[in-house]
């Protein structure tokens, strides 16, 4: 008999992340749903469920770098190999107004990206463990490079920047995963799934949807289904390898990200 495959589905309650837990949902997978809203949660595990698949609920405020912590402790304790990580998690706050996570940082960075550097890298003991196993970033298109000088926003606030700036974060970790990880069981890859897909998101900021999330869904399905290690270190724009913005070629840029972020983490 078939050994189970385990994946993880960050932000797995709503939109996107909703979509792609219930098409992976198959009588030989068990999926770990991640959410901060019990309610929705268990919504979709009860989806995944009456569609004959497997589900388990974990709900946690990624603003908190100690939930985080918690969460990939009793997901490595429960799972010793984890055969896909979708990092999706996300949010955007295109107002003004700067906020800051539990931890004091800023709360898009923190929630899209330093959330997902600290998951994964807690977790890459159970990867490529027993079989090969894959990172997925859902990142976006709109990019903007890091100042080191103030990665925090704490001058000239904007959510938008912000926004674009851990996405480019994003695929910046992917890409080093990649490089780190090259000639083992585990690749690592990311993506911008599709523009302005119609979802809770993209409402809440006035943007009329473009793309259905299924359209989405799919792209993100082609890197977790595609049998080729060779997307390891690779960007898609929805189902297309692209360029990522400059600054994820730069080297000593990742490797300060890499710095940086270890540093915010406590790892």
């Amino acid at each position: 008999m078939a050994a189970q495959r385990v994946i993880l589905v960050t932000g797995a309650t709503d939109g996107l992340g909703r979509r792609v837990a219930e098409k992976l949902a198959s009588p030989g997978t068990l999926l770990l749903v991640h959410g901060r809203d019990r309610i929705r949660g268990q919504a979709v595990v009860d989806a995944i469920t009456a569609s004959g698949g497997t589900a388990t609920l974990h709900e946690v405020d990624f603003g908190s770098l100690h939930a985080v912590r918690r969460m990939a402790e009793a997901i490595a304790a429960a799972h010793p190999q984890i055969d896909v990580v979708i990092n999706n998690a996300g949010i955007a706050l295109p107002g003004g107004r700067r906020r800051v996570s539990d931890d004091g940082h800023e709360l898009t960075f923190a929630v899209n990206y330093l959330a997902a550097f600290l998951l994964t890298r807690m977790l890459l003991p159970c990867l490529g463990r027993a079989r090969p196993s894959r990172v997925i970033n859902v990142a976006s298109a709109g990019q903007s490079p890091i100042d080191f000088e103030d990665v925090m926003l704490e001058q000239g606030y904007d959510g938008m920047r912000a926004y674009c700036q851990s996405k480019l974060a994003d695929i910046m970790f992917a890409f080093d995963l990649a490089e780190e990880r090259a000639g083992s069981n585990t690749v690592s890859a990311s993506l911008h799934p599709s523009t302005y897909m119609d979802t809770t998101m993209v409402r809440a900021a006035g943007i009329r949807p473009l793309n259905s999330v299924d359209t989405g869904a799919e792209a993100v399905l082609a890197l977790v289904n595609n049998p080729s290690a060779a997307i390891s270190g690779r960007y898609f724009d929805v189902q297309r390898e692209a360029r990522a913005h400059a600054q994820a070629y730069d080297v000593a840029a990742r490797r300060k990200l890499r710095e940086i972020s270890l540093e915010l983490t406590g790892l």
